[in-house]
């Protein structure tokens, strides 16, 4: 893998950022670097990557930590968060997007996610995506803010119900990572105290974590997983499943 020289990651222009963590342990770089290279050992075309699991599983850390390995191997890297595509706050009085059951049917945009960014990076000649439809706090269109593709690029997404029926057939390789329930909901409350406030706490548990119920219940997407890994440590992480082979979210 060491061949090639480093390629960039490119990312979201969005302002609902998070940086790349801090090397957390050994054994959390090695499980990163053994999921890294069965998704690289899938093609030197363009592959695309789907992270899913509970809110504040820590999929965006996740895949920071892939696309930074990923790219040190040769491989360009492509960012995307599905957070980015989510319907525009203005028209939420067309639609429920508060309860647990609206925000499931309706916060996201797939057909900007697959017209804007899936499509693109599926297609095998030269073609820009954008990796960002709307601002989820800013609310500015960033549809137009467009990126190269490269042939051998590694797009890495992630986001809740990434497997979907709407975008599932897209992804050559699917991550779910395993946090409990109520774990989900503490973090989740504790990440976002800084624009939630005191209302945190229900917003995961009353609107995301319903939301992900329903999910897991219509869709069964651990089934489709290449590997699912129990992030409940963040510097002791395990794979504890396999294409084939999957647990049932706590």
């Amino acid at each position: 893998m060491g061949t090639r020289p480093a390629a960039d990651v490119q990312h979201s222009v969005s302002t609902w950022q998070q940086p790349s963590p801090p090397p957390a342990s050994l054994e959390r770089a090695e499980l990163v670097e053994w999921v890294a290279r069965r998704i690289i050992a899938r093609g030197e075309g363009r592959l695309l990557v789907g992270i899913d699991g509970f809110t504040a599983s820590g999929k965006t850390s996740f895949g920071h930590e892939l696309a930074e390995w990923i790219s040190g191997a040769g491989r360009p890297v492509l960012r995307a968060t599905l957070d980015d595509f989510k319907k525009p706050w203005k028209d939420r009085h067309l639609y429920d997007r508060e309860s647990g059951e609206g925000y499931y049917r309706n916060a996201y945009d797939y057909a900007a996610a697959k017209r804007l960014l899936l499509d693109p990076c599926r297609s095998r000649g030269p073609v820009d995506c954008a990796l960002c439809s709307i601002d989820p706090l800013t609310q500015v269109d960033h549809s137009s803010t467009t990126r190269p593709v490269a042939p051998d690029a590694v797009l890495i997404v992630d986001g809740v119900f990434a497997f979907r029926p709407e975008i599932d057939d897209y992804w050559d390789f699917r991550i779910w990572l395993d946090v409990d329930a109520e774990l989900s909901v503490r973090r989740g409350a504790a990440r976002d105290q800084n624009w939630a406030g005191s209302d945190a706490e229900a917003i995961h548990r009353d609107r995301y974590l319903v939301a992900e119920r329903i999910y897991l219940d219509e869709v069964d997407p651990l089934k489709r997983m290449d590997v699912v890994v129990d992030n409940s440590d963040f510097a002791r992480p395990r794979v504890i499943g396999t294409q084939g082979d999957m647990p049932r979210p706590r």
